[in-house]
């Protein structure tokens, strides 16, 4: 029997991106344009609820069995709502061939593809995915947005769905976990369950934009909080200016 040297290939080592319901679609957008601009695979969990969500904010139905087709809609639309403000590659959701990849929300798991592919999408309700082992190789995760359902989910331990089973591993692993909780105001309950998470590591980043980077859109607004959690991720990117210790410094460019 031939033996099989399992690290003669470097394993695709993604970042999984959780959406949750809370509002903030354009949110999620951003930090996947971000980390697929930055040269970053991605492994996507989009929960239920967040794809009512999804409907509200966009228009976009996003489905399991067309979710190429979904995303690629979704990312390309803006915050301001107009559709393809963004250009995106449709090689990202291939292989090397150009081959579309294989949606996993359908029960597939043959490599080909999807070894290969930017972009990963696994259906919320997969417990048997990759993302929900500890041995399943990943860079981290970043959730955005993420509700307060979502947060008292991941403080608890309940790994109702997918997108909590993979924070929690996450978090067991020791691996960056960026959580943009987007609520206000806050109840006491929720603020004790964001201090649960950030005693366990996780960095807690609310959804919160800042107005000295000069923005005139909103977009520029949804890509400060985008570039915050990137940074928080240690992705480099370049979606807002940064603060360079000059008072208007904005203003001047």
């Amino acid at each position: 029997m031939e033996h099989v040297n399992v690290h003669s290939q470097q394993p695709r080592r993604p970042w999984i991106v959780g959406v949750s319901g809370a509002s903030g679609t354009p949110y999620a957008a951003a930090v996947l344009r971000g980390l697929l601009d930055a040269g970053e695979a991605v492994d996507l969990v989009v929960s239920r609820s967040s794809r009512l969500t999804l409907l509200d904010e966009t228009g976009i139905a996003f489905r399991d069995a067309h979710w190429q087709e979904d995303l690629r809609t979704w990312l390309a639309r803006g915050a301001d709502g107009k559709p393809d403000t963004f250009a995106v590659d449709p090689g990202l959701f291939a292989d090397g061939t150009g081959a579309a990849g294989t949606g996993v929300g359908d029960g597939t798991r043959a490599a080909g593809a999807e070894a290969t592919a930017a972009v990963r999408h696994w259906a919320a309700g997969d417990l048997a995915a990759g993302p929900s082992s500890g041995s399943y190789p990943v860079k981290g995760m970043i959730v955005v947005p993420a509700s307060t359902a979502c947060v008292a989910g991941i403080a608890l331990g309940l790994s109702k769905d997918l997108l909590q089973r993979a924070a929690s591993v996450t978090l067991k692993e020791r691996r960056p976990l960026v959580v943009a909780v987007r609520e206000t105001p806050l109840s006491g309950q929720t603020l004790r369950h964001l201090v649960t998470l950030d005693e366990a590591g996780a960095v807690v980043l609310p959804a919160s934009p800042a107005f000295y980077a000069g923005a005139t859109h909103i977009q520029d607004l949804v890509d400060f909080v985008a570039g915050r959690a990137l940074d928080a991720a240690g992705v480099p990117h370049r979606l807002y200016r940064r603060w360079e210790g000059e008072l208007g410094g904005s203003r001047k460019d």
